[in-house]
């Protein structure tokens, strides 16, 4: 365990120092923004093209983790929604609550860190995971937020909205770019990949620093009072509930017979152990939910993460 906490001290440390430096007014407000987008901008679609323009072309599409991953996506978000939906909590709420309790923190935290922990060979199944909650769980869950029927919006323009959003997000766009580079084999230029690699070197440090700006943000622009039992509960749903139903469900399709590797079923179930996507809370602001309840839920279960996910990793490796 003390050799796990290791490894993922730095992490979580990096995630510490972001809040801090918002929280004390060392990092302005009006510059969280900047490094966010550099991250989603240039970092992060560096390090993903990277690591599939590295990875065997069979692993980035590889059925059985997304078949057994979107599975649970679904399961997380049904349950989430009819457990959570009340008088207080309607669609909207209840749908992006959801989509915080299956979304973990893949893009910025779950890449650099399962490389650390597991090699290069892990980006494989993490990025099938990536493709998932961004085409499906995202447009499932955003399309569930507009059944409440307030407003003039339907399911038919939040599904637009959507596609739309994963139209001009690079992320995807990357990891296909990035696939295609492995399928032809395909090598850039000296200078291009060494600046490709240095941005792809940035998107780990400045990522974790700015989960952490981004949640400390959220926390002082929200004054409202939530009741913990809206937060909570979600919050622990996602560090327990999703990981073990990714390790049951993995281990019962291995049982009949599909294809899933070990080392595959590992790398998810430690995904699943993740904290909530930070990015949801920009959406659920978007959408008009409540985003001091999403914020909470992701402040919650990325501090709880580091012993969750430490002891996750203490039990599967």
């Amino acid at each position: 365990m003390l050799s796990v906490l290791l490894i993922t001290f730095p992490f979580f440390a990096l995630v510490l120092c972001g809040y801090l430096a918002a929280r004390r007014g060392v990092l302005p407000q009006p510059a969280i923004p900047g490094l966010n987008a550099f991250v989603l901008y240039f970092a992060l679609p560096c390090m993903l093209y990277r690591f599939g323009a590295s990875t065997p072309i069979a692993q980035l599409l590889d059925p059985a983790v997304a078949g057994v991953y979107v599975l649970c996506a679904l399961v997380m978000v049904g349950a989430t929604v009819a457990l959570t939906r009340n008088a207080r909590i309607g669609w909207n709420d209840a749908a992006f609550g959801a989509l915080v309790a299956a979304f973990p923190n893949t893009g910025f935290m779950g890449v650099p860190l399962l490389v650390a922990l597991l090699g290069a060979q892990s980006a494989g199944p993490a990025i099938v995971t990536i493709v998932v909650d961004m085409v499906i769980t995202s447009s499932l869950c955003i399309a569930l937020s507009r059944l409440d029927g307030a407003g003039t919006h339907g399911v038919g323009v939040a599904l637009k909205n959507a596609f739309k959003g994963m139209a001009t997000n690079p992320m995807p766009w990357s990891i296909a770019l990035g696939a295609l580079a492995s399928a032809l084999q395909f090598k850039l230029p000296g200078p291009v990949d060494k600046t490709i690699a240095m941005l792809a070197d940035a998107a780990s440090p400045v990522a974790l620093f700015t989960i952490g700006a981004v949640l400390a943000r959220s926390q002082m622009n929200q004054h409202e009072q939530v009741p913990a039992r809206d937060y909570v509960p979600v919050a622990l749903a996602k560090l327990l509930v999703h990981p073990l139903l990714v390790w049951g469900a993995g281990t019962a399709a291995m049982a009949l017979g599909v294809p899933l590797t070990p080392f595959a079923l590992t790398v998810m179930v430690l995904l699943a152990a993740l904290p909530s996507a930070s990015n949801v809370s920009l959406l659920a602001e978007k959408f008009g939910a409540n985003n001091g309840r999403v914020a909470r839920i992701i402040l919650v279960s990325t501090a709880l993460a580091f012993l969750s996910f430490s002891a996750a990793v203490a039990l599967l490796t």
